[in-house]
């Protein structure tokens, strides 16, 4: 998640340049954010149901509770 501290941290310059630098940082931070969505989704698929049962999830949680993990909010 460094990507995206950097990304808000940073102050847009006037111009194109300052255009494109904030574009650039919006693909990267929605690049990591992705990873991790992904990174939730296989790891939560790999547990068993028994396992997940015994967090309180089911099976048909496991997208939502990804996209909070990356974007903080759900769908």
């Amino acid at each position: 998640m460094t990507v995206i501290v950097q990304a808000q941290n940073s102050t847009a310059a006037p111009g194109l340049r300052g255009r494109l630098m904030a574009a650039v940082q919006r693909f990267q931070e929605n690049r990591a954010r992705n990873a991790v969505y992904r990174q939730t989704v296989r790891e939560l698929n790999a547990l068993t149901t028994r396992d997940l049962d015994d967090l309180g999830i089911s099976r048909s949680m496991i997208t939502r509770l990804a996209h909070e993990a990356a974007w903080g909010t759900s769908k």
